[in-house]
């Protein structure tokens, strides 16, 4: 499974990216930039980036800050979808592209101004995305373990049960994604962010030519991100059982008892997303025998995730990353 591939990594830079519908979003130190291709040309967007003030701050606290960042990158990310996707809304129906309004977004901008209804449907995008994402790794875990739990009476057995489900169902849930015509597109883009970043950092021109060669897998990968929250969420959530075992009651009911355990996860959640942030943090900084460990599941996960992309696909990348270069070189270092 070996990806034959360029990995000449001369620094490591803390730019990062997301795939969008024929496009990519790249988030630099000090500004976002977004690059769609529309049958009408190319489409960009630069946003500066709010960051922490000088000073105490609660986002540089370590542990906390990564759920601040979490949220953070969930909502630029959100942004940056639906950006991409107004140029398709109504390809159908005419050949050129064109921004589609909703009657939702309408009556949003009657009532507010453009740029708050904006914020508006991208905090509802962001918080069903999460609410969407407890409901699957949380929520229905959860429930099949309480079922199971009448069969497995080891606390710890248990959550290792849950957590392999949590497991299947994210595996699952991207090789059924991959199979979709427009995530394989979406997936390719992937590819191509991952491959303009490995060229960027091994310090190469970026020529379609070059990028082309890199390989498309990177362990600063969200991907990666998602499987090192899975497998904090087990160790955390057995740990934390065991401790509140003496003061937790023991219900009859599966429902009841599958309450307690989705409360009890949902209050440990931010905690698992700060340490999976930091982990993340060190697995990404250094290169031995234990970060490639730890770094391996979600590397293999990245063969679901991204495909190999054209060239076109390419030079989006190329154009997302060149416009969050920071001018002070070295300013994007890991």
């Amino acid at each position: 499974m070996a990806e034959k591939k360029c990995c000449n990594e001369k620094f490591k830079t803390m730019i990062g990216g997301q795939a969008l519908i024929e496009g990519i979003m790249m988030l630099g130190p000090d500004k976002s930039a977004t690059v769609v291709r529309a049958k009408d040309g190319i489409h960009t967007k630069i946003e500066p980036r709010k960051t922490p003030k000088k000073g105490f701050s609660l986002k540089k606290i370590p542990f906390i800050r990564g759920v601040f960042n979490f949220c953070t990158s969930m909502k630029v990310g959100v942004s940056a979808l639906m950006y991409s996707a107004n140029f398709f809304m109504d390809e159908e129906d005419d050949d050129t592209p064109v921004e589609k309004q909703s009657k939702v977004d309408a009556w949003l901008e009657k009532k507010l101004s453009s740029e708050k209804a904006q914020g508006v449907l991208v905090t509802i995008a962001v918080v069903f995305g999460i609410l969407m994402s407890v409901g699957l790794f949380i929520v229905l875990p959860s429930i099949i373990g309480s079922v199971l739990g009448n069969w497995i009476h080891h606390e710890i057995a248990l959550y290792l049960v849950e957590g392999l489900v949590r497991i299947v169902l994210l595996v699952a849930y991207m090789f059924f994604a991959a199979k979709m015509k427009d995530m394989r597109r979406v997936f390719a883009y992937h590819g191509a962010e991952h491959k303009t970043i490995r060229c960027y950092e091994a310090k190469l021109p970026l020529t379609v030519e070059n990028v082309r060669k890199q390989t498309r897998l990177h362990p600063r990968c969200g991907t990666s991100f998602l499987f090192v929250v899975l497998f904090l969420s087990i160790l955390v959530f057995s740990v934390a059982s065991i401790l509140l075992k003496p003061i937790t009651p023991d219900f009859d009911s599966a429902i009841l008892d599958a309450l307690v355990r989705i409360v009890m996860k949902l209050i440990l959640l931010p905690i698992v997303v700060g340490m999976a942030y930091e982990l993340n943090r060190i697995v990404g900084r250094f290169d031995n025998w234990l970060t490639k460990a730890l770094s391996a599941p979600g590397m293999w996960l990245q063969y679901i995730t991204t495909n190999e992309p054209d060239d076109q696909m390419i030079e989006v990348g190329i154009e997302a990353l060149r416009l969050v270069i920071p001018e002070e070189e070295g300013a994007d270092k890991w």
